[in-house]
């Protein structure tokens, strides 16, 4: 059974409904409704006039998405992904995702279907040019650790400076909490995150191993 949203959160997906529907209507002409997301990323990031105004629409958007993921995406909340700084590719294929249900969080699912093809693009363009907001180191030891484990496995993927690319997500300065979560869902199977990369990568890790690579990766710039 579907579980029901809260009547506070039900009350913010229709307000979100209604005020980007007419948003919306302002960025209508620049894409077809049935647009390759993936192309008009690139074409927008090629046009600084279509950028700008992908920009403004994603800012609208993001104003909403504050109440979770916080003011220029920087959450405040432990368990709340940050997105200031995130790969808009790989942020955009995240909002895929939420949309056709291979990853799981009802909220999340039915906000991203509320958007339009320029609102998501938008989106993902804003938190792109975000500046993360990082925390100081507060067990150098576990940093250190979790550097050396980050060093044999996690670099291969996610690159030294944990970044990414454009399908790997950026994971420098990341919430801690999320991190732990998030790899503790691929190692243990979740159904709520799969991807058979990250699972085969983190099969073997403890828990000790886990909360190294987190505050080492959650310190990086």
């Amino acid at each position: 059974m579907a579980k029901r949203i809260p009547v506070a959160l039900a009350a913010l997906v229709f307000s979100l409904c209604v005020s980007l529907s007419a948003s919306g209507q302002v960025l209508k002409s620049h894409a077809p409704a049935n647009v390759d997301l993936d192309a008009h990323l690139k074409e927008v990031e090629g046009n600084p006039r279509q950028f700008e105004a992908s920009y403004k629409a994603g800012a609208k958007v993001a104003a909403f998405c504050a109440n979770c993921h916080g003011d220029g995406g920087n959450s405040v909340k432990p368990d709340i992904p940050n997105l200031a700084g995130q790969n808009p590719s790989y942020l955009l294929e995240q909002l895929r995702q939420f949309s056709d249900g291979r990853r799981r969080n009802d909220f999340m699912e039915r906000l991203i279907r509320a958007l339009n093809a320029e609102e998501k693009i938008g989106m993902v363009v804003f938190y792109a040019k975000q500046e993360v907001t990082y925390k100081p180191v507060a067990d150098t030891a576990l940093v250190n650790k979790g550097k050396e484990y980050y060093g044999k496995i996690c670099f291969r993927c996610h690159g030294d400076d944990g970044r990414g690319n454009e399908k790997i997500a950026r994971i420098a300065g990341q919430q801690q909490n999320y991190l732990s979560l998030t790899l503790k869902r691929y190692r243990d199977g979740s159904s709520i995150r799969k991807d058979a990369l990250m699972a085969a990568n983190t099969r073997q890790m403890s828990d000790a191993d886990i909360n190294a690579v987190v505050a080492y990766v959650s310190s990086m710039k």
